[in-house]
């Protein structure tokens, strides 16, 4: 059975309380089901923290063994070149996924350090961004 992992960074255990006019008002937890109905022969491993080191030790233990990696590393987007360096360590592709559309909204949020070691950046989309993630991960025909 293939494998996904969904990673998730800071505050996104948050979502349908955060800023709502932004992000909605589901949770991450309830979509995820809807994902696993779309997907019912993936496989989706999710985690969320809101800690750098754990996101990286999440890489590190599944990135060799997932058919692929959605992240949304929330801020850490903007800042995390370990995240980066994380990414470009393992094996599995992985796609950035943003709900909001970053380039949008403040100018620090313009500038990704995952970008460039993604096979591809979904923006603006809500949550539908993660399922397309997913297809594109299986498209690949990993």
């Amino acid at each position: 059975m293939k494998q996904i992992l969904i990673l998730n960074g800071p505050n996104l255990n948050l979502l349908g309380k955060r800023e709502p006019e932004i992000y909605g008002n589901r949770s991450f937890v309830d979509y995820l089901q809807t994902v696993e109905l779309v997907f019912p022969d993936i496989q989706i491993r999710y985690f969320q923290s809101n800690h750098e080191g754990e996101l990286i030790d999440k890489i590190h233990e599944l990135g060799f063994s997932v058919d692929g990696i959605v992240i949304n590393a929330g801020a850490l987007t903007h800042t995390s070149i370990a995240l980066a360096d994380a990414l470009s360590a393992v094996t599995a592709p992985a796609v950035e996924v943003h709900i909001s559309n970053v380039h949008a909204r403040e100018t620090y949020r313009h500038h990704s350090y995952l970008s460039a070691k993604c096979r591809g950046v979904i923006v603006g989309l809500g949550l539908m961004g993660y399922e397309l993630a997913v297809r594109y991960l299986l498209s690949l025909g990993v």
